[in-house]
């Protein structure tokens, strides 16, 4: 299908909550503009959920757990879990469309990477729960102790704009894989995927109950946060949201798994792959318009290359299509919203008052009467202590510095209050290693960017996160043992 029928074909839709089992109104009818930063167009409306939508959905979640979902057999739910998994992708056009209206992105990049791992988390956390065992140890001939895996219980799922399918699905699916049932609020600023995917886990088999959702805003998250019945919260999104909501639950003792913002360093030196480099640096820069929370936006170069990386990296630079998300020629978007437009183009003031050098971009970009569109930018000269090089500014924007020794990187990749990710350009394995362990972050690329295996732990460190998510990790949290002893 091309893209311009793919638009035709799939129509925007009004966004409702789901709750038992149904799509129902919020209880009070109030509902919010859905708009498209593309266009500026109103895509629809949405229901917008407060503490009322949130108890029901909560007491419907509570009620689910001691019904036939807690008491399903681990290879029927797992088989329940591929269904889903395999119904995403038979909607992978529709699910992408609405992807791309509702964030600004390219079309083809949500086919491509979002509906496609979206589909893949439940695909893997349906094998991956089969395989699990948990700890058993005979103490001599005193006693056998072996522990029990049982759900957490009801999980508050709060997630962000930028991956909204694909994010909601890397909790979803390992929420219900060790048999929790959930609540889930996705950002008010991309509704439509999320309300779709509550109809495929029905017609997947998941009982009515199991999952439910609440649009809304902030106060929707609060009521979920705060909520005395919710057992658990995991949240992707920026760090003063996640420190909120710790607040909220503070009082309750939830369970809490965060993966927040991150300022990320890419590292490279003057003997790595330069045309490897290149390639890898132009997506991990300005890919989904450089609003992903593992971008590199702090480029450091060792100083012998960092000429040749400049000239080569801002040719490249300028060749990117900003453009309509459904033209398959765009390299980038538009950004989600007027108000990230107006923080993005505010860093861009901000890095000229604060002596910086445009290689390239540094504007919004022309030719566009309607939408949010930001020229990829590369910024150079600003110093260590500049707001540029130590606030998130997730859009298309990133800074270039030169280094001489490795203590001297190493120092300045580290002084942030960030710990997400980083990644690392070297042929000199020695290097590689040695470095890799001293960055002060939860992943550490070599010679890669957002290379991806679900099992291995995943998050982040300082202000980027609490806890991690992937394979056992995943399970470790939306699970609790019990020990059993066996005296002999």
């Amino acid at each position: 299908m091309q893209l311009t029928e793919a638009k035709a074909t799939v129509k925007p839709i009004d966004c409702s909550h789901y709750i038992e089992g149904q799509y129902v109104k919020a209880s009070n009818e109030n509902t919010f503009e859905n708009v498209n930063p593309a266009t500026e167009e109103v895509l629809g409306v949405v229901a917008k959920g407060g503490k009322e939508d949130v108890d029901q959905a909560v007491g419907v979640a509570r009620k689910a757990l001691k019904g036939e979902w807690g008491n399903m057999p681990t290879k029927q739910r797992s088989q329940i879990l591929r269904k889903i998994g395999d119904l995403i992708l038979e909607r992978k056009s529709e699910l992408a469309t609405l992807e791309s209206l509702d964030t600004g992105k390219p079309l083809w990049l949500a086919n491509k990477v979002d509906i496609d791992r979206a589909a893949n988390n439940f695909h893997f956390f349906a094998d991956y729960m089969t395989s699990m065992g948990t700890e058993s140890y005979q103490q001599d001939d005193v006693a056998i102790h072996y522990a029990v895996r049982r759900p957490v219980g009801v999980v508050g799922l709060i997630n962000p704009w930028n991956l909204p399918l694909f994010l909601m699905t890397w909790k979803l699916a390992p929420a219900l894989a060790a048999g929790n049932t959930a609540v889930m609020k996705p950002s008010e600023e991309t509704p439509m995927t999320a309300t779709v995917l509550a109809e495929i886990c029905k017609e997947a088999g998941v009982p009515d109950g199991v999952v439910n959702m609440v649009h809304g805003f902030g106060d929707a998250g609060a009521a979920i946060s705060s909520h005395e019945d919710v057992d658990a919260i995991a949240f992707t999104g920026e760090t003063v949201t996640g420190s909120e909501i710790m607040k909220s639950a503070a009082p309750t003792l939830k369970k809490l798994s965060f993966e927040m913002g991150g300022k990320n360093p890419n590292i490279i030196f003057a003997d790595a792959d330069m045309d490897d480099v290149i390639d890898t640096t132009m997506r991990s820069s300005f890919i989904n318009q450089g609003e992903v929370c593992l971008c590199g936006s702090r480029i450091y170069v060792e100083r012998s290359a960092y000429d040749e990386f400049l000239e080569r990296f801002a040719a490249k630079t300028k060749e990117l299509k900003v453009g309509d998300p459904f033209d398959d020629t765009t390299n980038v978007g538009a950004l989600i919203s007027e108000e990230h437009y107006k923080k993005v183009l505010g860093y861009l003031d901000i890095a000229k008052e604060e002596g910086g050098t445009f290689l390239t971009g540094g504007k919004a970009a022309e030719g566009f009467d309607k939408g949010y569109f930001v020229e990829p930018t590369i910024i150079t000269g600003l110093g260590k202590d500049s707001r540029c090089v130590n606030e998130e500014i997730f859009g298309p924007v990133v800074t270039v510095v030169p280094f001489d020794e490795e203590e001297e990187v190493l120092e300045q990749v580290n002084d942030t209050h960030y710990g997400l990710a980083a990644s690392l350009w070297t042929s000199n394995i020695k290097r590689a290693t040695r470095l890799s362990a001293q960055i002060e972050t939860g992943i550490v690329w070599v010679n890669t960017w957002f290379l991806r295996d679900l099992r291995t732990p995943f998050g982040g460190m300082k202000h980027s996160g609490i806890g991690r998510e992937g394979g056992m990790h995943s399970f470790d949290f939306y699970s609790e043992l019990t020990n059993i002893t066996v005296k002999m």
